[in-house]
């Protein structure tokens, strides 16, 4: 059965449907879905908690976090990612939360994960505060890449977005992540109408005098408040026009694969800035995304209604063939597409702090 196009969203045909592979007779198993698509990125949420207060994804008084007993300990985690990698063909583990550099055993967990045999990519998509202090401890663990959240380069914008004045402590954060080695440091931005969205092209010309990698972002119906309207959302295209009033865009020549990011070279190249349009130019067709929540949930898809429970197999004492078979059978159940343009479109219960981004 061919591959879903991007803009496919409804639910498999019945009669297509079978049972999950199993590998076979010495054959890897592998994270597949009933389309075609192999899931080989897995996302790690550490914690629902987080430092800002950024209005696209938590209220200013924040939210009811997740009680500590249910969450993943430092030992549960790295097991499930061991499952993931050793015995599912998952090759890149991002850790994300909320805010992953407030997991206090965050080194060990990375150590840990850099042991696995084949040894995954590691990266970690933060909003940068303490990352000063931490960057170097990460890099000897063996973070390989890392993805800062910056909306604003106005310090007074910053603390209106993020109900929190440390624009400073993630510039700083930046700047310690390229000393480390920690390239190409990819800078994830989210304009909002009215709020940011004059901003494109002086984030470019930061992004270009530092080296960094940007990526610009559609906001998504992830906000705890419910209130995110596609009117009201900027889209892919008006964020290129923007910046096509300041820079020369051409098309990245090079292959995308399953990247979320379509790249352009900008004013000739090298260097690149990217746009995930997850909205209006969905890459559903090319997912190879399986996400891992705090509390031990497997979801399917960022916008998927149900999770998969590993965390009580792995306190049952399931062995890891078990939990390798619920993971595969949690994957194989993905829709097509995210559905946000279908009338029908729920928005996910859990905001984005408490899925991973």
């Amino acid at each position: 059965m061919s591959a879903p196009t991007h803009e496919s969203t409804g639910t498999a045909d019945p009669d297509e449907v079978r049972e999950p592979p199993t590998g076979g007779a010495g054959a890897a198993p592998r994270l597949s879905d009933r389309y075609g698509r192999v899931a080989t990125d897995l996302r790690v949420s550490l914690t629902d908690r987080c430092n800002l207060r950024c209005t696209y994804c938590m209220p200013e008084a924040g939210l009811p976090w997740l009680p500590k007993p249910t969450l993943l300990d430092d030992d549960e985690v790295v097991r499930l990612v061991g499952v993931a990698v050793e015995l599912l063909g998952v090759r890149e583990v991002r850790f994300t939360g909320g805010e992953p550099l407030l997991r206090p055993g965050l080194a060990g967990i990375i150590a840990a994960v850099a042991k696995l045999d084949p040894r995954p990519e590691i990266s970690l998509t933060t909003n940068a505060l303490g990352l000063d202090r931490l960057a170097n401890t990460l890099v000897d663990a063996g973070l390989d890449r890392v993805n800062v959240s910056l909306d604003t380069l106005d310090p007074e914008r910053f603390a209106a977005l993020a109900k929190r004045d440390r624009l400073a402590s993630t510039l700083r954060g930046l700047e310690a992540a390229a000393a480390t080695g920690l390239a190409p440091v990819k800078v994830n931005t989210v304009l909002m109408r009215g709020v940011n969205d004059d901003e494109a092209p002086a984030l470019l010309r930061f992004a270009l005098e530092h080296g960094y990698q940007l990526r610009f972002i559609e906001q998504m119906p992830l906000d705890a408040s419910g209130v995110w309207r596609r009117e009201e959302m900027v889209t892919a295209s008006e964020i290129l026009g923007s910046l096509r009033k300041e820079f020369v865009l051409e098309p990245d020549p090079a292959h995308r694969g399953s990247a979320p990011a379509e790249t352009w070279l900008v004013d000739g190249g090298p260097a690149k800035v990217g746009v995930i349009g997850s909205v209006t130019r969905p890459f559903c067709g090319d997912c190879d995304r399986t996400r891992l929540t705090a509390d031990g949930q497997v979801r399917n898809c960022l916008f998927a209604q149900e999770e998969t429970d590993l965390r009580s197999l792995v306190r049952a004492g399931a062995d890891d063939e078990a939990i390798a078979e619920r993971w595969q059978e949690a994957m194989w159940g993905k829709l097509p597409g995210h559905g946000i343009d279908d009338p029908s479109f729920l928005q996910p219960a859990r905001p984005m702090s408490a899925i991973g981004g």
